[in-house]
């Protein structure tokens, strides 16, 4: 997921599933395709084991990641004054990633953003929220005013 899988891992910790998710998704799905191609009486026996395992990252997400105290840690520990809670840009800085304008508007579209990328001002709010919700929705916990 590019930057915003980058973003993921900076905030939650290695054993999290958002952040095992976010860079195992594609190799994972390779894996997989060849093997019903190649042996196809196999994988109906090999799926039980599939299950169990796909259902333990299922019930690990339920462990959240005190976004807000992670966040908060960092700047202290950075000796900066970054707005991280309403900055795109400031965010992105406080995880030692990339804050261009290109980069953000990789974001945008990684994100699916339908707006004017030319609209900086429009796109950043629109990408800061759309950032607190994934972490969110990823098992994160995000102050609600920092998300939809």
């Amino acid at each position: 997921m590019g930057i915003l899988s980058n973003i993921f891992h900076k905030i939650f910790p290695g054993s999290h599933p958002a952040a095992q998710n976010s860079s195992q998704a594609a190799p994972g799905a390779q894996q997989r395709a060849p093997q019903p191609t190649q042996q196809p009486a196999q994988p109906p026996a090999q799926q039980p084991q599939a299950a169990p395992a796909a259902s333990a990252p299922a019930a690990a997400p339920m462990q959240q990641v005190d976004v807000e105290a992670v966040l908060n840690g960092m700047q202290q520990q950075s000796g900066q004054q970054l707005n991280w809670r309403t900055s795109i840009v400031d965010l992105l800085k406080l995880l030692g990633l990339d804050s261009s304008l290109q980069a953000r508007k990789e974001l945008a579209a990684e994100l699916h953003y339908t707006g004017d990328t030319s609209d900086s001002a429009s796109m950043n709010i629109w990408l800061h929220r759309q950032v607190m919700n994934k972490l969110a929705a990823n098992g994160g916990k995000v102050p609600a005013d920092l998300k939809d």
